[in-house]
């Protein structure tokens, strides 16, 4: 299975900054010592032609040249930077690489991306450019050049915060159906509707969110019958986990990984292949929230697993543009 990384472009944070960059570089390694099936590539920085696919131009002027106000860069979270433009691209282009592996292999992963507060013109919480409203807007380009189809997206937002950003940019658009379940007095505060949200109460657990997501799955596919997603882009946060600092609901480890599983499980009956971005985890201890993207690299692995034929090779489209 590939996965693909950014986190050799390091932000110079300021002391005492409370995001956590050094879990990107801890996956990596875990995943090079645990589960060597993954095979690791570096990203590819997205070009100002493939993030205008969802942003604005002029949005991208000023990151790249340093010009954002800065309010603009208060909103997004980080002090601006080269280095800081470069990562915020290298993840774009590595959910760029992982959707277009996924429709070949079934399953890719991203181990940072989940930008999903990124709007067409701003960014906030942490994020610079929306990674999946890039690559699902590049992957839909790439299939109509290659087959002359129209390929159909379904965004599965489980990360603890609302997908504004995606919800934003994909708000008038019939291809791609966003599903954000969150919690309901997190960030942000004021919710941008997608096409389906499931607002979680504070201290919201396992069987509570475990029974919401199903509902929230049947309901998704039954609103799609008619013209069923052939990519889902899964942002698998952490951020839900019992030892977050920002998320404040309770689910255990091992509730998170029954949610990996039962995702997944749901996608491989209807043949949707996936690009898995980690997106947010903040725990108050750096191991568990690796933990946690563990046991999603775990069941995304397994996923594959279960996609190739006995030939050795996996089923689906081939991946190149």
């Amino acid at each position: 299975m590939l996965a693909f990384y950014s986190d050799t472009f390091v932000l110079p944070l300021p002391e005492g900054h409370r995001f956590p960059m050094a879990k990107y570089r801890a996956l990596r390694d875990r995943l090079a010592a645990d589960l060597p099936a993954v095979r690791l590539h570096e990203a590819l920085p997205a070009s100002d032609g493939e993030l205008a696919l969802a942003h604005h131009p002029d949005y991208i002027d000023a990151i790249t040249g340093g010009t954002a106000s800065a309010a603009q860069m208060r909103e997004i979270g980080f002090p601006w930077s080269p280095r800081m433009v470069e990562r915020a691209r290298r993840s774009v282009g590595a959910t760029i690489l992982a959707a277009r592996a996924a429709l070949g292999e079934g399953v890719a992963a991203n181990l940072a991306g989940g930008t999903h507060h990124a709007s067409a013109d701003r960014g906030g919480g942490y994020c610079v450019f929306n990674d999946v409203a890039v690559a699902a807007r590049l992957m839909q380009a790439e299939v109509h050049r290659r087959e002359r189809r129209l390929l159909r997206v379904v965004v599965i937002d489980l990360d603890v915060h609302q997908g504004n950003g995606t919800a934003s940019i994909f708000r008038d658009d019939p291809t791609v159906f966003t599903l954000s379940m969150h919690g309901a007095r997190n960030f942000p505060f004021r919710k941008v509707p997608g096409d389906l949200d499931v607002d979680l109460p504070d201290g919201c657990g396992d069987d509570e969110y475990l029974a919401a997501l199903d509902r929230a799955l049947a309901e998704a596919w039954r609103r799609q019958a008619g013209a069923m997603p052939a990519l889902a882009f899964y942002l698998a946060g952490a951020d839900p986990h019992e030892g977050d600092r920002l998320g404040r609901l309770k689910l255990s480890t091992a509730g998170l990984a029954e949610r990996d599983r039962r995702v997944l499980q749901a996608l491989g009956e209807r043949g949707i292949p996936v690009a898995i971005s980690m997106a947010g985890g903040y725990g108050h201890r750096i191991e568990d929230t690796v933990g946690v993207q563990m046991g999603t690299m775990r069941a995304a692995l397994a996923h594959w697993e279960r996609q190739r034929r006995p030939d050795g090779r996996a089923a689906g489209r081939p991946p190149g543009p």
